[in-house]
């Protein structure tokens, strides 16, 4: 490679380098843990404790039933002595019968559990996402990065934004109905 086509290659690469390094200066980066900020709004906690109250009652239902065939089993085992060969095989397949439905029972439950906790937690999340987009926007930051599953090994405490996110989210006016895309999340947030 000659010297002239050295020195240009040099050249478009700081010509590239230098507006990168530039914007790279202006960034502004933050991050919120998205697990807290779900877990510890109002509506978060609130969500939790209406799905924790359908699992209990759902797990109250299986307990009872499961203590059931228990004392059914107990039974059979305690008469079978008496009982012809045909009843007892009889007997004992209606038993099994009633244990694979119940697990059924149970995966059904497991199931509408993870589809009720999605339907809680669906209108919470759009509402943080837009809580977390008015911040980022109200105080320039370029990127806002979820703390788990970013990839995010370290940072400083001066880039969380979880306890502002979480104060605002709580700020918001409390209706029904979704939040407005733009709108303010904090009485002192910049109108649009």
């Amino acid at each position: 490679m000659s010297l002239r086509s050295t020195l240009a290659a040099v050249a478009a690469a700081l010509t590239l380098a230098l507006p990168l390094a530039a914007s790279a200066q202006n960034m502004k980066l933050g991050y919120v843990d998205y697990q807290r900020v779900l877990l510890d709004v109002e509506d978060g906690k609130a969500a939790k404790a209406r799905l924790q109250k359908w699992l209990d009652d759902r797990q109250k239902e299986i307990d009872k039933e499961q203590e059931g065939l228990r004392k059914e089993k107990e039974l059979l085992d305690k008469q079978a002595s008496a009982m012809s060969e045909d009843t007892r095989m009889q007997k004992a397949s209606e038993l099994q019968k009633k244990v694979i439905d119940l697990t059924q029972k149970w995966d059904r439950y497991r199931a509408e559990a993870a589809n009720r906790e999605r339907q809680e937690m669906e209108p919470i999340i759009g509402k943080i996402d837009q809580v977390i987009e008015s911040i980022a926007k109200r105080d320039g930051f370029t990127f806002v990065f979820e703390k788990r599953d970013s990839g995010l090994v370290y940072a400083q405490t001066q880039y969380d934004l979880t306890n502002e996110v979480m104060r605002s989210y709580n700020a918001l006016p409390k209706s029904s109905a979704p939040a407005q895309k733009d709108a303010p999340v904090a009485k002192d947030a910049p109108k649009k």
